[in-house]
């Protein structure tokens, strides 16, 4: 999160991470962002029927005859020209980008579908395909979460029982499994949801063991932002007491059901931070205080700091399967986007954001575990006085090296009008998928749809 365009904001007995920085950000931009009450749960999800004729073509299947064979981006920093405009997709048309030529389809339709306000991918940090792909998960202003078909793009169900920060992630192996908190870890619980039957069981109870730590100990989450390792064993908290103040930060072994280590933010001198996370491998934990992210073994000890403030970055494998942290520096030379090995702690520039008087705000998704070496890129907020160029608005495949590779592979078409207009995108766990948002180039704050971008295996090469 980037520390100047954030404040701690709490409000009701709830506070969301995000949903603190977006309220800052957008009164900061001029605008206002309300928070809305979550509804009513709805009853479990019925099974979707199977189709009376022939089933339905998958979105690869309708992409395979538009895209080019062999289809490769434009690579490295190619500049093009603001997109020509394009008519406002249909839901589940498949499409191909009239720049960059990959095939684009939009996934959801609020106006007509359950979810309400909108229907986005949630964030950048947070995986939102299941673990064969065939689901995807979506977030709506209401503060419900929604699941649909990412084959078809059709509407499957809401999610019972997730609700607001509700955190969710996907079990690595079982595709029908999908992990959550409370909304915004009251109670200290982890919970699990078979998305096929609607059954929640409760998978870890914190709140004991917490509150001989911390007495006053009211939640366990990772304000929004944070994942479990790969391999859904390791995860890291934050403790927050029952009226918002940070307490403390735990590791934990879901195989073991054990806490690992505890660390006492007061006794550090340490105060709330903006959030936590598990590297992939599982092997440290990244705190993001807004005075400087800083990983640590997953005991709490090697503190490395990462840089002087909390920008917008994700945790990521190098080719070599080592940790990395992968973030913006708005305060050095070229605002360069950068990764640091967390074994080695050397820090790689990979490349500049401050080009010809211009700046750009970004997000990176590290979420391709099983495509090593890549992190997704996407750009918006971009301004200044020499106009457009060639990484603005788009979604960018970046390896991770010096002098990295870098495909470009559209252009999301969000105009951005507050922090819900981000586009967010994240990446599958092999780099054959991206969710991004959009309002299609319509300027609204809330007219906005969550959308599937299709790569072919071969291109990352």
């Amino acid at each position: 999160m980037n520390a100047s365009n954030s404040a701690p904001v709490t409000a009701g007995s709830s506070p969301g991470a995000r949903g603190g920085w977006l309220r800052a950000w957008s009164v900061a931009a001029g605008g206002v962002l309300a928070c809305t009450a979550v509804l009513a749960q709805p009853p479990a999800p019925a099974a979707v029927p199977a189709s009376a004729s022939a089933p339905l073509a998958t979105i690869e299947q309708k992409c395979a005859p538009l895209a080019s064979p062999g289809l490769r981006p434009a690579t490295g920093q190619h500049l093009a020209k603001s997109p020509p405009a394009m008519a406002y997709p249909a839901k589940g048309v498949p499409f191909i980008d009239n720049v960059y030529g990959t095939c684009v389809v939009r996934m959801t339709e609020h106006d007509k579908e359950p979810p309400k306000g909108y229907a986005r991918n949630d964030y950048s940090r947070r995986q939102p395909f299941n673990a064969d792909d065939s689901r995807f998960l979506v977030s709506a202003q209401d503060g419900t979460w929604h699941l649909y078909d990412a084959r078809t793009a059709e509407y499957v169900s809401q999610l019972r029982g997730l609700a607001g920060d509700a955190e969710p992630q996907w079990h690595p192996t079982n595709p029908d499994l999908l992990y959550y908190l409370p909304n915004s870890g009251i109670g200290m619980t982890l919970m699990s949801i078979n998305v096929r039957t609607g059954e929640s069981r409760q998978v870890a109870d914190f709140s004991t063991r917490l509150k001989a730590l911390w007495p006053s100990a009211g939640s366990a989450w990772t304000r929004s932002e944070g994942s479990p390792s790969a391999d859904g064993r390791y995860w890291a908290f934050l403790v927050d007491s029952t009226d918002w103040q940070g307490l403390g930060l735990f590791t934990y072994d879901l195989a073991e059901n054990r806490i690992l280590a505890a660390y006492d933010l007061k006794s550090h001198g340490k105060g709330r931070p903006d959030h936590l996370s598990m590297s992939l491998s599982g092997k440290y934990v990244v705190v993001s205080w807004l005075d400087g992210p800083t990983a640590f073994t997953r005991d709490f000890k090697q503190p490395l700091k990462l840089q002087a403030k909390s920008e917008h970055s994700d945790l990521a494998l190098t080719e070599d399967g080592d940790d990395a942290y992968v973030a913006i520096d708005y305060d050095s030379g070229g605002g360069p986007v950068f990764m640091t090995n967390l074994r080695t702690g050397v820090r790689t520039n990979l490349f500049d954001t401050y080009v010809r008087k211009t700046a750009t705000a970004l997000h990176v998704s590290g979420r391709a575990s099983k495509r090593p070496g890549w992190v997704l890129v996407s750009t918006y907020g971009e301004g200044g006085a020499g106009g457009q160029q060639w990484l603005h608005g788009k979604l960018l495949a970046v390896q991770l090296k010096a002098n990295p590779a870098i495909h470009n592979l559209g252009f999301h078409r969000s105009v951005r009008n507050g922090g819900w207009t981000s586009p967010v995108a994240s990446v599958n766990r092999d780099f054959t998928r991206v969710a991004f948002n959009s309002n299609w180039g319509n300027g609204s704050a809330t007219d906005i749809n969550a959308y599937l971008m299709v790569l072919p295996p071969s291109m990352l090469r």
